[in-house]
């Protein structure tokens, strides 16, 4: 990173704010958008940026995995572009030692503030004496960290070594790193992490592939990126590369799996780049967790950590790949900047991700995926409720975990909105708007006002037609899903809809021509068997099918959802095993809501989930925790 003269970069930052409200970066570094969490509209942090930003993080830490700590010393470098005396940070749940300021590390004056809230935490207040460029917060994390979860050898796929990884999305970050924990900020970051001996660290940045015998690595991530973007996972990993910038970490006896099953991600990298432009990013690599991970995948930058709940055997899954490699452009490259505006990341991802999908395995079977994500998004209406507020695309969470924003409505909905854009006004008139609007907006951070602004002056200004056919505050500040919205079509669906008349009509589930039907074709069965089947249809169907002993995650989830629907209680064994070995947010919920529906089921729930909850991460405990009533 170049460095400025002090004095010259205060004089022309604050010409370029002025100018164009962007921060100043090193030549050849996209400017990036230096609203305040105020100015933002982010109620999520304490921070200012605009006052003072965070510009680069150098990260000195030791994995305890006794204390279940992380100890050491983050370095913030600054841009101060208002000469303001403070800096405010952003912090849950740290144990702050000591501030030091500037290169000689004099002891800083600093202010730890009150919990406003359980998921924002408390602001850190550090005293800037004039000049100060950096400063170094020495700290401890705690054992309850809730972005960490500390696994034992035993909940690890080997049963060997203990296993830690990070969630930071959305505002957990700040419990584990003192930063301005918003999505607001890009910084780069360098990081020395010691671990224990066998151990291999990875974090979003260059990677080792290899352990060594000190268990020090050290990781330099030169892209800026917000802070929901920090990422770390500690274990017994080895590696396997497809390609000169692809490939995929995993426990030892998960790695042949792992390669075989995601073994297309070259082609999907390539379908992606002939769709909207270069990956910037350097290497694009996999990391596959222990079960307990909450989420199908998160997107952090160089390495995606997924869950293995994909690894299906024969690929049907690896729509989440190209989920997250999609987010490379949409989410890490062009950013949500407070996280109302969740829906800028995962429905231009979601809809990007059909597309991946599309060019690599083909449109009839990217229109069985765009169906099942029609039901998803239909189904999430349904549950929050057609008028709620929360179904709108631009949401507002202030006072509220911003967690409970990211339902299906931001991919679903999203990506709905943009497909009905796409068939407005062209396929290729929108593909050369996304590929402009990821260059421009390339490294920064925009709001939902910003896209409008930038959408209406490539399409609607003087075209009032056009602007009534897209409805487009209708998608984005109202609820419900627009009557405009695109109907997918697949006759591969319309077969098994077929099958699904002959099973109604009393055909026995074996007579069922099913012998060639894809894991998605089962979900749109399994979806939409009639309601109220008796306890012999149910066990004919998976005397037939194998269904409650079925190695598919996704087939296992809904089909335990319909065993609880009709009281088919010889599956509930396998569910409990289900749902005791992952932690899977997006199985357990369903699963969890069908369970405390009666009295019978809600103890059971409780009976499972006190077995089940220490193996789950907090982002999922957080969840469940409300639909069991969970008091400990």
């Amino acid at each position: 990173m170049t460095t400025y003269n002090r004095l010259a970069a205060v004089s022309i930052g604050a010409l370029v704010i002025l100018m164009t409200g962007c921060i100043p970066l090193a030549p050849g570094t996209a400017s990036v958008p230096v609203t305040s969490a105020a100015e933002s509209g982010d109620p999520h942090s304490f921070s200012r940026p605009h006052e003072v930003s965070i510009r680069h993080i150098s990260l000195d830490l030791g994995v305890d995995f006794e204390r279940q700590q992380l100890a050491g010393t983050a370095t913030l470098s600054l841009e101060n572009h208002t000469s303001a005396s403070e800096l405010v940070l952003d912090t849950r749940d740290l144990d702050i030692r000591g501030v030091t300021a500037g290169a000689s590390k004099q002891p800083a004056q600093y202010t730890l503030g009150d919990e406003v809230s359980p998921s924002l935490g408390r602001p850190l207040t550090i005293q800037l004496p004039r000049g100060t460029e950096t400063v170094s917060i020495d700290y401890v994390t705690s054992p309850g960290a809730a972005a960490i979860q500390w696994l034992t050898a035993e909940q690890t796929a080997d049963g060997r070594h203990p296993f830690l990884l990070t969630q930071s999305q959305a505002i957990l970050a700040r419990t584990w790193i003192p930063l301005q924990d918003t999505p607001t900020v890009r910084f780069t970051y360098d990081a020395t992490i010691r671990v224990p001996a066998g151990l291999l660290a990875v974090m979003s940045a260059e990677n080792p592939t290899e352990k060594n015998a000190s268990g020090v690595y050290t990781f330099r991530m030169p892209q800026a990126i917000p802070s929901y973007l920090m990422a770390l996972a500690v274990g017994d990993l080895a590696f396997h590369a497809w390609d000169a910038r692809t490939g995929v970490y995993a426990e030892p006896s998960v790695i042949k799996r792992a390669a075989w099953e995601f073994e297309d991600t070259p082609k999907m990298m390539t379908a992606a780049e002939n769709l909207y432009g270069p990956y910037r990013w350097g290497r694009y690599d996999l990391l596959v967790l222990p079960p307990s991970f909450p989420f199908g995948g998160m997107e952090n930058p160089r390495l995606t950590f997924a869950t293995p709940t994909i690894l299906a055997g024969d690929r049907s899954l690896v729509a989440l790949v190209a989920h997250e490699l999609a987010h490379s452009w949409s989410g890490n490259l062009a950013t949500n900047a407070t996280w109302n505006d969740f829906w800028l990341n995962e429905g231009f991802t979601t809809y990007f991700t059909n597309r991946i999908m599309e060019e690599v395995y083909g449109r009839e079977y990217s229109e069985m995926l765009a169906l099942l994500s029609m039901q998803d998004l239909e189904g999430e209406v349904s549950s929050l409720g057609a008028t709620s507020a929360d179904t709108h695309l631009f949401l507002d969470l202030e006072g509220r975990d911003p967690d409970e924003g990211m339902t299906d409505i931001a991919y679903e909905k999203g990506h709905f909105f943009l497909r009905m854009i796409e068939e407005a006004v062209g396929r290729e008139t929108f593909d050369a708007f996304l590929r402009s609007y990821f260059d421009r907006y390339a490294f920064r951070s925009l709001t939902t006002r910003d896209f409008i602004a930038d959408f209406e002056r490539e399409f609607l200004r003087g075209d009032p037609s056009l602007r009534a056919k897209l409805r487009i505050d209708e998608w984005i500040y109202g609820p419900g899903i627009p009557s405009n919205a695109p109907r997918p079509q697949s006759p591969a669906f319309t077969e098994v809809e077929a099958q699904l008349a002959r099973f109604e009509g009393g055909t026995a589930p074996s007579s069922l021509a099913t012998a060639d039907w894809t894991t998605h074709e089962w979900l749109h069965f399994l979806r939409n068997l009639p309601a109220g089947l008796s306890r012999q249809q149910m066990a004919a169907l998976d005397s037939a099918f194998k269904l409650t002993q079925s190695g598919n995650s996704e087939i296992q989830a809904i089909w335990f959802e319909q065993s609880l629907r009709n009281g088919y209680s010889e599956a509930y064994p396998a569910m409990e095993r289900f749902l005791t070995t992952m932690g899977r947010r997006k199985f357990l919920t369903p699963l969890y809501t069908e369970m405390v529906k009666t009295p019978e089921g809600k103890e059971l729930a409780t009976k499972i989930y006190r077995q089940a909850r220490p193996g789950y991460h907090s982002v999922s405990r957080q969840t469940i925790d409300g639909i069991v009533g969970w008091r400990g």
